[in-house]
């Protein structure tokens, strides 16, 4: 049997990846294994992947390529995460240099697999369709010691024709309250500040489990009283939102006043090739009712421009509604086409072209309504959580709308919520000082 001592993971994605990964390289420690800071001293290189775009599967792929070229030690290279889940046994013949394949469902199985490898050789591959509900999350080491992301719901029911998610998470499947609170109350007592809950859709949560009696509202009522400073929450789709979650997050004083809220498009014909079930009528009403029920709510939004068959004119429908709605964080992506998704078996019909003036033109406004609403905040005293130092030295933060701030002070603050006066700006981070 081969021995392995050292470990180092790469990690692409979203913030479920960040998680899983975490997960992961707990389970390597309690194995006895060190994680070391250089690739090149590696025994084990694990990828833990990402396929909702087409770019960060080409730089997964190079990177592998790239690796089995070196003709230095061999190690051992596995790939986990959304690629796994989505090109399985496909992976082994594309980069023979890898070992193992290791589905989302599947990472509570990683020292088997590594004892596969090590006792076998070969390729092994495990990508169970479905999630198994007994991953370690309390053994996740997180590099982050003041936020934590915690996983509340794995998968997606509402299949968008353009995204891969619900074929490399699978189906829906609601994490138990109490674990939640366990972990949460076991994060409060390490000194976690702010808790980030993740699901695919988060709005969901509860629903395949009717027999609980806890919706996602609930499960909110319930961790405001862990004692967590601040409650975070990614991401939501807007069918979901009601009046009992837009009302805990205005009565919930440990929830922030941010609602990452995804529209992807402001045609009411696109909406419905993309399969997001709403028109772009029903998604002003609910951010009206969110503006009404909070009105110091700041939005955050998901944009693809030069989706399939997209006119000017239903461009400039996102272009005004963007406009209009005025968010304080937005992702602005032109369309990917990803293979498995019914969208793949359209044409790709809008050239790259047009699809980057579309997308510089939104970068742009959202840029402009940034410097705007910055403007208004000068002056203004706003409550941010101090997290670590950047790269200036100087003492970087957010405040619970996600605004990023920047101020002079000693390590002391770091961890603490501070009351901070805003007094100018450095494109999209604040600059201010101590009150």
């Amino acid at each position: 049997m081969k021995e392995i001592k050292s470990f180092y993971v790469y990690t692409y994605g979203c913030q479920m990846n960040e998680l899983d990964s975490a997960v992961m390289i707990g389970q390597l420690m309690k194995r006895g294994l060190v994680m070391v800071d250089n690739e090149n001293l590696a025994d084990l290189l694990i990828f833990n992947t990402c396929s909702v775009r087409d770019l960060a599967e080409r730089k997964v792929m190079g990177k592998i390529g790239q690796l089995g070229r070196k003709t230095k030690r061999k190690q051992i290279i596995g790939v986990t995460g959304c690629m796994a889940m989505s090109k399985k046994e496909t992976l082994f013949s594309k980069l023979p240099n890898i070992s193992f394949v290791l589905g989302t469902n599947n990472i509570n199985d990683l020292n088997a697999v590594l004892d596969d490898v090590l006792n076998e050789g070969g390729h092994v591959i495990h990508t169970d369709k479905d999630f198994g509900e007994d991953i370690d999350f309390l053994s996740a080491q997180r590099e982050d010691k003041i936020k934590a992301y915690v996983s509340i719901i794995r998968g997606c029911d509402k299949r968008c024709t353009y995204c891969i998610v619900p074929y490399t998470r699978g189906k829906e499947v609601s994490r138990p309250p109490q674990d939640i609170l366990d972990e949460v109350e076991y994060l409060v007592r390490c000194g976690y500040k702010e808790i980030t809950l993740l699901g695919q859709n988060v709005n969901s949560y509860g629903k395949d489990r009717p027999e609980w009696n806890c919706l996602f509202h609930d499960l909110l009522y319930r961790l405001d009283k862990t004692g967590v400073k601040r409650i975070r929450f990614l991401t939501s789709h807007p069918v979901d939102i009601k009046i009992e979650l837009i009302e805990a997050i205005r009565d919930l004083p440990s929830v922030c006043k941010f609602v990452h809220f995804p529209m992807q498009g402001g045609s009411d014909r696109i909406l419905r090739k993309m399969h997001r079930i709403y028109t772009k009528e029903e998604y002003q009403e609910k951010v009206a009712l969110l503006r009404e029920i909070i009105p110091n709510v700041a939005l955050g939004t998901d944009i693809i421009v030069g989706f399939p068959t997209e006119t000017d004119e239903e461009f400039q429908e996102t272009y005004d509604i963007f406009k209009k709605n005025d968010y304080s964080i937005a992702f602005i992506y032109t369309y990917s086409a990803r293979k498995g998704t019914p969208a793949y078996r359209w044409e790709d019909d809008v050239p790259e072209q047009i699809k980057e003036v579309r997308l510089q033109k939104l970068l742009q406004l959202h840029n402009d309504q940034c410097i705007e609403r910055h403007k208004k905040m000068l002056g203004e005293t706003t409550k941010v959580l101090i997290e670590r130092r950047n790269k200036n030295n100087f003492l970087k933060g957010r405040n619970d709308k996600w605004d990023k701030v920047v101020i002079n002070g000693s390590d002391s603050l770091i961890g603490t919520i501070q009351d901070v006066k805003i007094h100018t700006f450095n494109h999209q981070t604040l600059i201010g000082s101590l009150i």
